[in-house]
């Protein structure tokens, strides 16, 4: 009887024994899972996307919802629905997007940004969503009329766009002077108060800014180097992200949600 409770008792160790290890096998199958399910996470990304905060139509404040909307705010949201993308958006302005960009605070940006050769060699883009180009602008009853009787005046631009390095291409050639501004609200109002005399700007922008927000400017010339927007990265960084935007920019293209957001805004 004693050998055979010993035998018994033997068995019942053994048998803990497997168990514990069953035990311990299991953790280490959840501890596969927790990595997998952190490849999940991943996967879904959570995006920090910077833009303008003062380019209507492409960006601005709706002082009915107090949020941000716009051509690009529309396409951002209409991609990442396409891909799955989720992200985080801050309207911090323009040239705070190409800060957080290089810094790393942001992953991309989205701000009616012009693709240029001298920004490729600090940025990767998208295909091209936009095109535009840049136009003079005056005050109504201005005596300005051409490019030519800018000589002697002063024209604002906003800083750090290519409506800016146009301004300085051609202000030698026509002998204006620049003054330089944040925002292209404050850009205008220059113009309108007359501490400028003319002020260029993006087609599209100050268009839609004549036509559906009443500003009291008009536009001179017609649109000249014109080059297509991009959704931005910061050069070697992101490519999955840029990749993404493009599949989503070519989906909505191709299933017409993209033609409607920009009839929306007048396009």
């Amino acid at each position: 009887m004693k050998k055979f409770l010993a035998l018994i008792l033997a068995i019942a160790m053994i048998a803990s024994v497997a168990a514990l290890a069953g035990c311990s096998n299991s953790g280490s199958g959840n501890e596969t899972n927790a990595d997998t399910d952190n490849g999940t996470a991943d996967d879904a990304k959570t995006y920090i996307i910077y833009s303008d905060n003062a380019f209507a139509p492409f960006e601005y404040l709706d002082e009915t919802t107090n949020e941000y909307v716009g051509v690009d705010m529309d396409i951002m949201a209409a991609v990442a629905e396409d891909q799955g993308i989720k992200y985080e958006m801050h309207n911090e302005g323009f040239d705070a997007s190409m800060g957080a960009v290089q810094s790393g605070q942001a992953d991309a940006m989205i701000a009616g940004m012009t693709i240029t050769d001298e920004r490729k060699e600090t940025y990767d883009f998208s295909e091209a969503y936009f095109d535009d180009g840049q136009v003079i602008v005056v005050k109504p009853g201005s005596d300005i009329k051409s490019l030519e009787d800018l000589k002697g005046k002063t024209v604002a631009c906003k800083t750090s766009t290519v409506g800016g390095e146009y301004g300085e291409s051609i202000k030698d050639q026509y002998g204006f002077e620049i003054h330089y501004y944040e925002g292209s609200d404050t850009m205008y109002q220059a113009v309108i108060t007359g501490s400028d005399d003319a002020c260029i700007e993006d087609f599209s922008v100050i268009g839609w800014a004549i036509e559906s927000e009443g500003v009291e400017l008009s536009i001179i010339t017609e649109p000249a180097n014109v080059k297509g927007y991009g959704f931005a990265v910061k050069k070697g960084e992101n490519a999955e992200l840029l990749e993404k935007f493009d599949a989503g920019l070519a989906n909505i293209k191709a299933n017409g949600k993209y033609k409607e957001i920009l009839a929306k805004y007048g396009y």
